[in-house]
């Protein structure tokens, strides 16, 4: 199994990954977003010199070492003369210092990636790979792994008929923890693109994405169990399919990353599942959810056809293992979802 694991983008975090677990086939972080943004707020933003220290580092315990540029909108910048020469330059300043990949979501990036560079081409969940039309074409454009979007990952006939049509690498990531089908996403992850990429920079009063997704998740808990995570003990489920996954979270501390790392490959978790799921600390504060009574949840979703209102699965069995953190006297206890 080779394991991808998030990183925060500075030496001290990759020297506790990298001495925390010898599970990790991978690292990946953010590069500098002068050049190309990512669909996720940067904690940390490493230049080039930093980039190269932390890759030479990584080779030295045989870690390879993805740097993601992922933004899902440049504006048009990419395709004037000046904003081309300035990303040529910059994915030939990664690929002298020896970054082993480089995902991005632009399709026109991929082909000029594949063409031109010896690097490995990944296509971002921000492609939105969903079916095996959509990865046929992004694998005639270069790709050399793709990303397969969340949404699917438990339509287990639209993952193998993606397996079946491409050659390239899949990799999956599993934990993510944002609403299921989020009628958000595309204008959240342009927003973010914008807000962390090359300027002008955006004088925003606030995130409405965030906020509005954070209150439905509390709102409608049920939310929680049909979000497209894979639990550590279902990998096997995804044996078929492919073996590389990519755990979600290059906001996080270490220590919150190699306990993901820890529990995916182990392939058991004996806890509480938010605590490796990718989503606001306000949401993993607030619910429980033990992730052993999930055990065999993943039948039902392998044969579900996705019509929630007609199954109603998630719901019950939201209402029966989602537990509340309530603060009462001195401390939190937990109570029923619905008592």
């Amino acid at each position: 199994m080779k394991l991808y694991a998030p990183h925060v983008g500075h030496l001290e975090a990759l020297e506790e990954l990298l001495t925390g677990s010898k599970d990790i086939y991978g690292i990946y972080m953010a590069g500098t977003p002068d050049y190309v943004g990512t669909g996720r707020t940067n904690l940390s933003s490493p230049g080039l010199e930093e980039i190269a220290e932390q890759t030479a580092r990584a080779h030295e315990e045989d870690v390879k070492m993805e740097v993601v540029l992922n933004s899902s909108c440049m504006g048009g910048q990419h395709l004037t003369p000046e904003g081309y020469n300035r990303v040529n330059w910059y994915f030939t300043q990664l690929h002298n210092i020896g970054v082993d990949a480089v995902t991005v979501a632009e399709p026109y990036f991929i082909e000029m990636l594949s063409k031109d560079f010896d690097m490995e081409v990944v296509v971002s969940v921000l492609s939105f790979v969903d079916s095996p039309q959509k990865a046929e074409f992004y694998e005639q454009l270069g790709a050399d792994t793709i990303v397969i979007d969340p949404v699917i990952n438990r339509d287990f006939e639209k993952l193998e008929a993606i397996r079946d049509s491409v050659s390239c690498d899949l990799k999956l990531l599993v934990n993510e923890g944002c609403l299921y089908q989020c009628p958000f996403r595309y204008a959240h992850f342009n927003f973010f693109s914008h807000a962390n990429g090359p300027g002008p920079k955006l004088n925003v009063l606030d995130d409405y994405y965030y906020y509005k997704c954070l209150s439905l998740r509390i709102s409608d808990p049920q939310q929680l169990i049909k979000s497209p995570w894979i639990r550590p003990e279902d990998l096997k489920e995804y044996r078929h399919i492919t073996d590389t996954f990519k755990i979600g979270g290059r906001t996080h501390f270490p220590n919150w990353i190699l306990n993901n790392v820890q529990a995916y490959a182990n392939e058991s978790y004996d806890g509480n599942l938010m605590d490796l799921l990718d989503c606001p600390r306000d949401i993993r504060d607030l619910f429980y959810i033990s992730n052993k009574e999930l055990e065999g949840a993943i039948n039902q979703w392998k044969q579900c056809g996705k019509v929630c209102n007609k199954c109603g699965y998630c719901k019950k069995l939201a209402e029966k293992i989602i537990k509340v953190y309530t603060a009462e006297g001195c401390g939190n206890i937990l109570k029923p979802l619905k008592s």
